[in-house]
């Protein structure tokens, strides 16, 4: 028996708008093609769904299928762009900044100068130089005393010139003295022995038997920058106290000094005002760079009293470098 395939959507008149309450009949081969129009008319056809003619896609459409297919892209770009704009725009708000101009300057430093505690120029120099400054004992032994101590017979200052421990001082501090002891500045003591001396200069040069880990030698310079007026800084250990710091300024250069006791004269001193006692003789003089430029030698009192009363003198820097048989510094 041949069985006919019905049609997938039906054409009977009760589907149809219009055929309510019609009698529901089977369709014959006679009306198929009937009904394949009017489905046909209706847009529907036969196992399969018919579209119909479909409008051309817009350019507005296309894009965003573009952006579809590419929106990991586009929200790259999207970003950048959007930075981009944040920095333009916060460029363009931005003021202008003024020049600065001297004023400014002038006025930033008067407000520094009135709200900070500044310093003193002697501190730096005084500083820098500590560490190489040594406190120098004298000692002797009484001749009518056989076998008694050693005594202090004078107090000194030199200052650290050579990484050995090598120190200028002057040659009246060591002068008749049967032992010499040496205090640095870290608290180690040490003896020492005179290695050479320069009397026209009234110098001597010490070498250490010890001397403290990692001792720094102080910073030479040059006197023949100085100039009356310049700032001088002066340490040692005047009456033993110390280390004690005095500053002033170059009073005068190239002076004569010669003492009551009637040496001979000592010429191209350093005349200075810096407060210098006994005991300070043999330390270093400073300039305001904390460079040595001169050995503080003598003081000049027209009374028996020998204490300061301003006028002090230091044998140059290039005369001491000849006493240690160096070139001038």
């Amino acid at each position: 028996m041949v069985m006919k395939k019905g049609a997938f959507y039906s054409s009977r008149q009760s589907d149809l708008p219009g055929s309510a309450g019609r009698s529901r009949e089977p369709t014959d081969a006679r009306t198929a093609p009937a009904a394949s129009s009017r489905a046909g008319s209706l847009g529907i056809s036969q196992g399969k769904a018919d579209p119909g003619p479909q409008a051309p896609a817009s350019r507005r459409d296309r894009l965003a299928e573009r952006l579809r297919r590419h929106r990991t892209g586009a929200a790259f770009i999207a970003g950048v762009l959007m930075a981009l704009a944040i920095v333009l725009g916060r460029d363009a708000l931005r003021a202008p900044q003024p020049p600065i101009t001297q004023d400014d300057i002038d006025a930033a430093v008067l407000h520094t100068l009135e709200t900070r505690a500044l310093p003193s120029r002697a501190v730096r120099p005084a500083m820098g130089v500590a560490p190489s400054v040594v406190h120098i004992q004298a000692m002797t032994l009484d001749k009518d005393q056989p076998g008694a101590d050693l005594q202090e017979s004078g107090v000194g200052t030199g200052v650290v010139v050579m990484e050995d421990g090598t120190l200028l001082t002057n040659l009246h501090v060591v002068a008749g003295a049967d032992e010499l002891k040496l205090t640095f500045y870290d608290g180690t003591e040490s003896t020492a022995r005179v290695v050479g001396t320069k009397p026209d200069n009234d110098l001597a040069i010490l070498k250490p038997q010890r001397i403290p880990d990692d001792l720094a030698p102080a910073t030479l310079g040059s006197s023949r920058s100085l100039l009356p007026g310049d700032d001088v800084v002066v340490v040692g250990f005047p009456f033993g106290i110390g280390p004690s710091v005095s500053a002033g300024v170059v009073s005068g250069l190239n002076r004569q000094f010669r003492s009551r006791e009637g040496e001979p004269a000592l010429k191209g001193l350093i005349q200075f005002d810096a407060a210098a006692n006994p005991g300070n003789s043999g330390g270093p003089l400073l300039n305001a760079s904390g460079e040595v430029v001169g050995i503080v030698t003598a003081i000049l009192n027209p009374t028996s009293a020998r204490t300061f009363v301003g006028i002090g003198f230091a044998v140059t820097i290039e005369d001491a470098g000849s006493a240690l048989g160096v070139p001038p510094f």
